[in-house]
């Protein structure tokens, strides 16, 4: 029995937990809150991320080591993998939870990147915009998701006072990007160096949160986003599943972020893929074969925000899989997603209006 110890213990982590369990894996979470959603279906270390104790706990105990959000601190991550193989690497964590670190290995590997600038005052920002224009948006350096953490900038009066306004913290400054979509693939690297990918997906965000990811059928940037997660995936000696996203633009992709876990825009492979993201990272991890990648049917993902439909109000709606993660309901919050699977793409997009109407009726 294979004992895998995982940092936080949110949504990511219980459906590790769940694809992990029939390949006869244990879990135990290490997250500060009491109610934790992984802790049904793990052990839960009820802790701050660098508790000693209970850091000393995973290291003595578990055989590998993984984490399911990019807010936790690297030292955390260097500290265990003095004693336990941890993965991905600190290095990738490094890199992944800072943009500015980010947007620069884009450049040093001839990614496509937006122009940046780092902001650590007001007069950097002034500066910058002067430089890169209007409109731009301004995000925090780390800590940011789902839409927290930026301020889009359109008029010299956004800009006054912005760089206070986010908390007078270490920021980037982004130029605008005119995108005809939003994109992201799911990459998975084994221990061997073995690299698998996702079909590239369609996301639409709202408010800064994804709320639907529809799996692309032959997308004609496959290629571009493959070569592009296999740039990073080595360059970070990077072991597990990468999510990468993109902004379709005139002639090809340009980078936005990375994400060095299980990615909330491959959740549709759990029903939608012949081996789900989760189980593929765990395979990796491991030091196992990586799985088929290979899609099954037409997949959709829809995220359910604030408040989460009824069994009996979703299970009616044909080709519909329900992931409820046992959250408590609050605003803006993800409290479940529901899958989609369906024979072809015209029945797929009938069952999306579907769900989105009953979404919108909550």
């Amino acid at each position: 029995m294979m004992k895998v110890g995982v940092i936080g213990g949110g949504q990511l982590g219980r459906m590790l937990a769940l694809a992990g369990t029939p390949l006869g894996m244990e879990f135990s979470f290490l997250d500060p809150a009491p109610d934790a959603c992984a802790a049904p279906v793990g052990n839960h270390l009820c802790a701050a991320y660098d508790a000693k104790a209970e850091l000393e706990q995973l290291a003595k105990s578990m055989d590998v080591v993984t984490f399911e959000f990019e807010n936790v601190p690297s030292e955390v991550v260097a500290y265990l993998a003095q004693h336990v193989p941890v993965f991905p690497n600190a290095e990738s964590l490094r890199v992944a939870r800072d943009r500015l670190n980010e947007k620069n290995m884009f450049r040093e590997l001839d990614i496509p990147v937006t122009g940046f600038a780092n902001i650590e005052s007001q007069q950097q920002l002034d500066e910058a915009v002067a430089q890169l224009g209007l409109p731009a948006i301004l995000k925090t350096r780390t800590l940011g998701y789902d839409g927290k953490g930026q301020k889009v900038l359109r008029t010299a009066e956004d800009v006054a006072g912005a760089h206070a306004e986010l908390g007078a913290v270490p920021c980037l400054l982004e130029a605008f990007v005119a995108f005809s979509g939003e994109v992201s693939v799911i990459a998975v690297r084994g221990r061997s160096g073995e690299i698998a990918c996702y079909p590239l997906t369609h996301n639409t965000h709202q408010d800064g949160i994804l709320v639907l990811s529809v799996a692309s059928d032959q997308h004609p940037q496959q290629a571009l986003a493959e070569d592009y997660a296999r740039r990073v995936l080595e360059k970070l000696d990077y072991v597990g599943a990468l999510g990468f996203e993109f902004f379709e633009v005139e002639g090809g992709l340009m980078a936005n972020e990375i994400a060095p876990r299980v990615h909330n825009s491959g959740h549709w492979t759990t029903e939608g893929a012949e081996c789900s993201q989760f189980e593929n990272h765990l395979r990796a991890i491991a030091g196992l074969p990586l799985g088929s990648t290979a899609r099954v049917g037409h997949s959709a993902m829809l995220n359910c925000i604030g408040r989460m439909p009824s069994n009996q109000q979703v299970m009616p709606l044909a080709d519909t899989h329900v992931h409820n993660y046992g959250k408590a309901e609050k605003p803006g919050r993800k409290v479940g997603h529901i899958n989609l699977r369906s024979q072809n793409a015209e029945q797929l997009q009938q069952a999306i209006t579907a769900v989105q109407s009953l979404l919108k009726s909550l």
